[in-house]
């Protein structure tokens, strides 16, 4: 696994229009909002299940409702294929918790 380049990271969050780049960490980062507890405890639930099936595990904390995640690959000190691809799965499944 290598680190996005600057244009593959452009590229990819252009396709990812809600979370935003950390360039400290040279992460993407989301907050995801809903309506109580159980929801976003269902969501991570269904976050973690698709996180272990990849071998790649969000940062993230949980306040009631809310869920902040953090994606960024340890193994390459930044971004990679691998946060892109789990970032549209994670955007899939909030689509679906709040449905």
């Amino acid at each position: 696994m290598q680190r996005l380049t600057e244009q593959e990271r452009t590229q990819a969050l252009s396709s990812l229009p809600e979370w935003t780049h950390e360039p400290d960490r040279d992460a993407i980062v989301r907050t995801f909002q809903f309506p109580d507890f159980v929801t976003a405890f269902s969501f991570m639930t269904a976050v973690a299940l698709e996180a272990e099936k990849a071998d790649h595990h969000p940062e993230w904390s949980n306040v009631y409702g809310r869920v902040s995640v953090l994606l960024t690959t340890h193994d390459t000190d930044g971004l990679s294929e691998r946060d892109i691809n789990l970032a549209r799965k994670v955007s899939a499944l909030s689509f679906c918790i709040r449905s």
